[in-house]
């Protein structure tokens, strides 16, 4: 029954978020005049071009990044069997924030900064799950040690990239590394690609319930562990790397919302998987709307918002957990 009710209440949280985006800005749009725009219908020449044009794939792609995020995290907590999991703990978001800040140092942007980012969340998932398969067995533990190190090694680089860079391109660099979707203009493939994740993840669902408890007794009920640890891995990495393609690194998202969704009873994952989608997407819909709504004209990094939304949640989610 609660889980029946869950996901209804979560949709009407997400439309509520994406109609509050839509209308919040500098520009006041009122609700009759946004159903008028959304539905093609007459709206001021103004307004209609804020909406469409600067509002709306903002927002599609603010929910797209939060969904991405989720998903990610609520699986890297099922495959690490750690509840500090989150999308970043393997250093993906390293390697794509290596290759995009080399992209702004050359001046590149648009399309190229988000093949450049998308190839180096690619180049760290290879050199995670090789490094850490080696010759030898696998376990979420020597994938930990191993994404933590290297991790580490991006973090480095990315200190050096900053060192070096020159001031003009020094701002830019720095919203990118703390979370920006000023830049997000085409939201359709984050869509596609948070849409697929779900599809391909809902099967295995039922596997994933059972691997919450332990991976002997997972291989005992006739699940195939290994596999199955390979495709989670490989589905939250790619989730990861289009979350970090679209808007940079946010922190927060993928670790809060799966947490508040088990806290608030769903145990099962063919519930928890789009409950994290819809929790995601509407949690970062709202923290983009102040981003750049708080301190309007200027625009502020959306992850500030959501490490500021992030910290207290999750410390009272912690400790309602406790009691």
């Amino acid at each position: 029954m609660r889980a029946r009710l869950l996901l209804p209440l979560l949709g009407l949280l997400t439309l509520t978020s994406l109609a509050m985006a839509l209308l919040s800005g500098s520009l006041a749009v009122g609700p009759v005049e946004l159903l008028h725009i959304l539905t093609g219908g007459r709206g001021t020449g103004m307004a209609r071009e804020v909406v469409l044009d600067l509002r709306l794939p903002r927002t599609l792609a603010a929910f797209a990044t939060g969904a991405l995020l989720a998903q990610a995290g609520a699986l890297m907590q099922v495959l690490l069997r750690n509840p500090l999991a989150d999308p970043y703990v393997l250093g993906i978001s390293g390697g794509a924030a290596t290759a995009a800040l080399v992209a702004l140092g050359v001046g590149l942007g648009g399309l190229a900064l988000s093949v450049s980012a998308f190839a180096g969340a690619l180049v760290a998932m290879i050199l995670v799950f090789g490094l850490a398969h080696g010759g030898g067995t696998w376990s979420p533990n020597r994938l930990l040690l191993t994404g933590v190190v290297l991790a580490a090694g991006w973090g480095a680089l990315i200190s050096l990239l900053l060192a070096l860079s020159p001031n003009a391109s020094l701002r830019g660099m720095l919203f990118w590394l703390m979370g920006d979707l000023s830049g997000a203009a085409h939201p359709a493939t984050a869509l596609t690609v948070a849409a697929a994740g779900l599809v391909l993840a809902l099967p295995l669902a039922r596997e994933l319930n059972v691997l919450t408890a332990g991976t002997l007794q997972a291989g005992a009920l006739g699940v195939n562990v290994a596999r199955l640890h390979a495709a989670i891995y490989l589905l939250a990495s790619l989730l990861t790397a289009a979350a970090v393609t679209v808007a940079g690194s946010i922190g927060f998202v993928g670790l809060v919302v799966p947490h508040a969704l088990r806290l608030l009873g769903v145990r099962d994952h063919r519930v928890l998987l789009p409950g994290a989608a819809l929790l995601g997407g509407a949690l970062l819909v709202l923290a983009d709307t102040l981003a750049r709504t708080v301190a309007a004209p200027q625009q502020l990094p959306v992850g500030v918002i959501t490490a500021a939304l992030g910290v207290p949640l999750f410390l009272v989610l912690l400790r309602r957990g406790y009691r």
